[in-house]
């Protein structure tokens, strides 16, 4: 019974996503076919998208956890073909310990404090991603963000010449559409990393997650720097902060279509913007929505996601050397198979 109820929540999830935005990544990711490592088997959301991505040949699935109580806690679910791997048993540990040790030695972290660390599922993870043995990453659907990103931090670290990671929520319009959102998605940023940002970090942030929704989502960006003012219509040092941003991200990306500042409503409603912002070309029409800091953007897809009714992927962070994405903890399964597979789309060839 529990297989046929299985099967008939796979299906449902196929006919709502046949010919959107996200089976198009899935089908992208199974052209890379890449290996990701899923931390936490101990939770049914995960071990249900491991079977999931196997099956559709999404990609290559590594699960952390014990192989037995998986099974047991999951009857229902085919298991074949996921590598499941217990951390505190596996044969990688010694290994794995030794180069944690390597990369936080100089930050006083002991040889036994590495070889305990190391058993951890999170860390075990970003270490198998440091030493190419997966191709990346995704955990959080029981644990903290920050559970996710300090290992990232500390073995992974930032790619050459980013200066910090941030993240964006790809944000899928319901059945039916949205007549604000004329791709059928919105990428909101940062929803889940960053509390505050200096203008540089803002402009960073800015023209990252316009790289992210070209790269990954197909779009052609069309970025809106928001504020609770529209073009000077209000005077405060966090209006200030998003204007600086607005003029650094100019200057560093001068093609990017990007403007600022912008009320939300400005940057989505065509009459709003003919009224606040008739000389933008990014006011009306913005799809790439950078919030100024994280209780804005936190909130605002949390918004968009449960009263209109918009699903939420993500947070998706970008600026790591390799891919490593952390899951909101009410996050579905069908959430945590689309993170696997724009994960896999983040791998660069």
């Amino acid at each position: 019974m529990a297989g046929f109820v299985q099967s008939v929540k796979k299906l449902g999830r196929k006919i709502a996503e046949s010919g959107t935005i996200i089976e198009t990544i899935k089908k992208k990711a199974s052209a890379k076919y890449k290996k990701i490592v899923l931390c936490e088997g101990e939770d049914s959301r995960v071990v249900e998208a491991a079977a999931e991505c196997v099956e559709e040949k999404i990609a290559r699935i590594v699960l952390l956890g014990n192989a037995q109580e998986i099974a047991a806690k999951n009857p229902g679910v085919d298991l074949t073909g996921i590598e499941i791997i217990e951390p505190a048993t596996s044969e990688k540990l010694p290994e794995y310990a030794a180069l944690l040790y390597e990369l936080r030695k100089s930050k006083g972290m002991t040889e036994e404090q590495a070889k305990e660390q190391a058993k951890d599922p999170t860390f075990f993870g970003a270490l198998m991603l440091k030493n190419g043995d997966v191709d990346g990453l995704v955990s959080g659907a029981c644990h903290s963000t920050a559970n996710t990103l300090r290992p990232g931090l500390q073995i992974i670290k930032t790619a050459p010449g980013v200066n910090s990671v941030s993240s964006f929520n790809l944000m899928v319009a319901p059945a039916g559409g949205n007549k604000y959102c004329e791709d059928d998605m919105l990428i909101f940023a940062d929803c889940g990393l960053n509390p505050t940002y200096t203008a540089e970090g803002l402009a960073e942030c800015a023209i990252a997650t316009a790289k992210s929704a070209q790269e990954i989502a197909g779009l052609t960006p069309r970025v809106a720097m928001l504020s609770f003012s529209t073009m000077g219509s209000a005077k405060h040092d966090l209006v200030t902060n998003v204007q600086e941003a607005v003029r650094i991200a100019k200057e560093k990306a001068p093609s990017l279509a990007l403007d600022g500042e912008l009320q939300f409503d400005a940057a989505l409603v065509p009459e709003v913007a003919a009224l606040k912002a008739p000389a933008s070309k990014v006011a009306g029409h913005a799809n790439v929505l950078i919030f100024p800091d994280l209780q804005a953007g936190n909130i605002g897809y949390k918004i968009a996601e449960r009263l209109g009714g918009f699903q939420a992927i993500g947070p998706i962070c970008q600026g790591f050397a390799k891919p490593l994405n952390d899951l909101s903890r009410g996050c579905k399964t069908s959430d945590i198979v689309c993170a696997v597979a724009i994960t896999a789309l983040q791998v660069i060839d």
